[in-house]
């Protein structure tokens, strides 16, 4: 079986102290394969602050995918934003933008939606698209195969659609023909899950909420997702299970869990 720990905006220089320990302690006891971090990091891309989120991540003892977030390039250093936008990003978490990580059961392929000419809303080119589904086309059947945005791909709620990710209905179309079974997202704070209409194979989208963070939305506490993937049943049985933080028991607590079956031909 496969452990991934999908985390997001976690808006370090926002942090609650007591969710990154009781984070890190989940961490410890569910021993995922691999960390996924679906951007917006840092609160200000403050280099202080990237400081304080590697030094967590590397705490989790697992690899990282991490991609960026509208909130991980400079929003008041204007001639850090046009001339450098990734710099800061890119000395915590290095300068690959859009990671691909490879193993027996997993196929995930990052994409870097943010866009230094925009302020929050997010973007994919058709060649982003094209490079997913290059990857998509090479993956077996024992793989997961997950692709990692920021902006949310799909919405549960009419007021959170101007958040959408623009060209997520073409990158949709081709990622489903191309094999994909989850896109991973985050940046409005708020976790679902929720399957895709109208693609040719079934396809879902998982959104984490803020892991670590004060700016947290009524009612929704601090949460993350664990997906546990095994391709030894007939067919593969993906549990999406989502985690909140509990501030009364000073822990995260699983919440539901949402079982999906990815097809394979």
């Amino acid at each position: 079986m496969s452990v991934v720990l999908h985390i997001s905006d976690t808006h370090f220089g926002t942090e609650v102290p007591a969710v990154v320990e009781a984070l890190v302690k989940l961490a410890e006891q569910q021993r995922p394969d691999l960390v996924v971090l679906s951007g917006d990091i840092t609160q200000r891309a403050r280099p202080a602050q990237f400081s304080a989120a590697r030094a967590f991540v590397d705490r989790l003892g697992a690899p990282v995918l991490a991609i960026p977030g509208n909130h991980d390039i400079p929003l008041f250093d204007l001639w850090a934003r046009l001339s450098a936008p990734y710099a800061r990003y890119a000395a915590a978490f290095g300068a690959e933008l859009e990671p691909v990580r490879r193993s027996a059961g997993l196929l995930v392929v990052g994409v870097n939606t943010t866009r230094a000419w925009r302020h929050k809303h997010g973007e994919v080119s058709g060649p982003q698209i094209q490079r997913v589904a290059r990857e998509l086309a090479g993956a077996s059947a024992a793989q997961l195969r997950v692709v990692v945005v920021h902006q949310p791909v799909a919405v549960v709620r009419a007021e959170d659609a101007v958040h959408r990710l623009r060209g997520h209905t073409e990158a949709l179309q081709c990622w489903a023909s191309a094999g994909a079974d989850l896109v991973l997202g985050g940046h409005i704070h708020l976790p679902y899950v929720t399957p895709l209409q109208g693609l040719a194979r079934p396809l879902w989208a998982v959104q984490a909420g803020t892991a670590v963070s004060s700016r947290v939305r009524p009612a929704v506490p601090q949460s993350v997702n664990l997906l546990r993937w095994d391709a030894g049943t007939r067919p593969g049985c993906c549990l999406i299970e989502r985690w909140d933080h509990s501030a009364p028991a000073g822990r995260f607590v699983r919440s539901t869990i949402t079982e999906v079956r990815p097809a394979r031909a």
